[in-house]
């Protein structure tokens, strides 16, 4: 299964999938909204994670009317609320790793009867959802 980063699309494909010149996606690079791998000096190519991203500039741009000094300063807080997403999840995760441990830890030295068939600490799972934009 390949990721959704994985360079795949050069530029007059890109442009195809995303509905825009590809000197629009040129214009993008230099502003370093979207910045696709490089197979050497000249070719672009571009991943699924890329063309999403133009989409979304497409559609911020035409659909909500934002100029593309908005567009640069709303995809950094999205990239931002993302890596804090990836976080929270992460330490949200190793919390219930270790609360568990300590959990078992303690009824191991108890008499307090245990139903094995259940984890220790009856945690959710907790879902973040994406942004949408």
């Amino acid at each position: 299964m390949r990721s959704d980063r994985q360079p795949l699309y050069m530029i007059g494909v890109a442009s195809r999938l995303c509905g825009v010149h590809p000197q629009t996606l040129r214009q993008y690079e230099r502003l370093g909204l979207v910045v696709p791998a490089r197979v050497g000096a000249k070719n672009r190519l571009y991943s699924e994670a890329d063309i999403h991203r133009v989409q979304r500039i497409q559609r911020l741009t035409q659909q909500l009317g934002v100029n593309l000094a908005g567009v640069e300063i709303i995809l950094k807080l999205l990239d931002q609320m993302d890596e804090a997403r990836l976080e929270m999840e992460h330490s949200f995760e190793e919390y219930r790793i270790e609360a568990e441990r300590r959990m078992q830890q303690l009824m191991t030295n108890s008499n307090v009867p245990i139903r094995k068939d259940e984890p220790l600490l009856p945690v959710p799972k907790v879902r973040w959802k994406k942004l949408d934009l």
